[in-house]
């Protein structure tokens, strides 16, 4: 038997014991840079198990703050490990729950063909009106790009055209509609199943930035949730892990 067969066993297995082969239902809050992978996760981990979870996506920084005003939710999936982190400190997550499930890497996208080029001195010529980023106050990617811009010496420089996004999605959203010409979002909004992305873009280089370690842990709420502990089980597994980085994520 291979290793992912044998991995996958395993948590298999470990779902039907730890919940009794009895079909639960886990609720998911996962931050919106890993919402496309998210579902694919969770699609394949019900085809597997007789457990099913339910995904709202959002920005880390509210995830945060509706969880400490009680959400329902038993798993939070975050962009960063400062959060999660400090759930844990704060009781509102099972302590010693925590692991990285993703490394995320920034890009600069824009929608058009040729307009980024390979080395971002797109933002030096300032040849744009407007430039997205998630807000760096409740959102990772947000904060990576501050960081990049602020390491190129451009933070201040890009000041009057910078477009705010509550979340990395909607920052996503402002670029491909075209109503933005460029913007930092996270590499994985863009690549798809190894094709070429859509229009131009930068990957920004890893210096510049600290590593976006997106960590997983078990809401206090799901602390007896079959569901809940039998995905983030399933979350390191090799066949997870295997789906994880071809979404255009480094992994631990």
């Amino acid at each position: 038997m291979g290793t992912a067969a044998a991995n996958g066993l395993l948590w298999l297995a470990l779902s039907v014991i730890s919940g009794h082969a009895v079909a639960a239902e886990a609720q998911m809050a996962v931050a919106a840079n890993f919402s496309t992978p998210a579902k694919q996760l969770a699609e394949q981990f019900s085809r597997s198990t007789p457990h099913k979870i339910a995904i709202s996506v959002g920005s880390t920084g509210k995830f945060y703050a509706q969880i400490s005003n009680g959400a329902p939710f038993d798993i939070f999936l975050s962009a960063d490990d400062e959060t999660p982190n400090r759930m844990e400190r704060e009781k509102l997550a099972v302590a010693g729950s925590r692991f990285t499930y993703a490394i995320g890497k920034l890009a600069l996208w824009s929608a058009a063909a040729g307009l980024v080029d390979g080395n971002g001195e797109v933002l030096r010529k300032g040849v744009f009106k407007r430039l997205a980023i998630a807000n760096p106050k409740l959102a990772p990617y947000g904060a990576a790009a501050k960081q990049a811009m602020e390491k190129l010496g451009l933070w201040t420089t890009v000041q009057g055209k910078l477009v705010l996004g509550e979340n990395i999605a909607q920052t996503q959203q402002f670029i491909a509609s075209g109503n933005v010409e460029l913007g930092f979002i996270a590499y994985s909004q863009i690549q798809e199943d190894g094709k070429a992305p859509r229009g131009s873009f930068w990957l920004v280089p890893p210096a510049l930035y600290d590593p976006i370690r997106q960590d997983a842990v078990l809401l206090t709420r799901g602390a007896d949730n079959p569901a809940a502990r039998a995905f983030l089980e399933y979350l390191r597994s090799t066949a997870a892990r295997d789906l994880i980085r071809s979404a255009g994520y480094a992994l631990p």
